[in-house]
């Protein structure tokens, strides 16, 4: 069950979606949108999340622009795209580290908090993280852990931007958007951080995970997030 919360930012509230899991609590983890939105895809993502026992919030970070539910229609990613385009990236982060903010002053999570973000939210989620590393986070301490999926963001952010914080990357090797020369370019600069891990997959587009897009492939879909359920459980122990 899917319950609707709001976040207090700087500009006001901003919707959001919260998951419990069974026992009602447990360790946090952020869900950070792909550019379609909270999509269907990202909420049944954010619901096995639950279901493996977190606290899980995934916010709708496009508010600011007055869209608040998924896009959707055969123009689907030139919308998506126009909206990051108009989107005020550092409103964005802060938004973002506010929900971190959020959860774990919640009384259901009783440990640690990470952020999974797919597609625009995977680069979103790298700089939350670098972000509440920085000291520029007032009251809100570094993340517990960082799993991105195809970060869109991260080609112009991985030499700028330092996050020491554990973290799991997945990258297909056939991606639309990151060609592989880029990818290990940033699998170079991320695994200078010890706690940093970078998986890629052979022949996978971007948004490979998303079975409700046509670049779905089912065997690395299954596979990385195998690799994320026990990287979380190493990270963000369930009790």
């Amino acid at each position: 069950m899917t319950e609707h919360v709001t976040i207090t930012t700087d500009a006001g509230e901003m919707p959001a979606h919260l998951w419990l899991p069974p026992t009602g609590h447990g360790p946090g983890i952020v869900v950070l949108q792909e550019i379609f939105g909270v999509s269907d895809y990202v909420q049944r993502r954010a619901a096995q999340l639950a279901e493996q026992g977190y606290v899980v919030v995934a916010p709708e970070i496009f508010w600011r622009l007055g869209v608040t539910s998924p896009v959707a229609g055969d123009d689907a990613l030139q919308q998506g795209m126009g909206l990051v385009q108009r989107l005020d990236w550092d409103a964005a982060v802060g938004d973002a580290a506010a929900t971190v903010q959020w959860l774990r002053d919640r009384d259901e999570v009783t440990a640690g908090v990470g952020v999974l973000g797919f597609c625009f939210g995977g680069g979103l989620g790298f700089a939350v993280a670098a972000h509440l590393e920085s000291g520029d986070a007032d009251d809100t301490a570094p993340l517990d852990a960082l799993v991105s999926y195809y970060g869109s963001a991260l080609p112009g952010l991985h030499e700028d931007l330092t996050v020491t914080a554990p973290s799991l990357h997945h990258f297909g090797l056939a991606d639309s958007f990151i060609d592989t020369d880029t990818v290990r370019r940033i699998e170079a600069s991320l695994t200078r951080q010890p706690a940093t891990v970078v998986e890629t997959y052979a022949g996978a587009d971007h948004a490979f995970d998303n079975d409700d897009m046509p670049w779905h492939d089912p065997a690395s879909s299954t596979l990385a997030w195998s690799t994320t359920v026990q990287f979380l459980r190493e990270r963000l122990p369930v009790a």
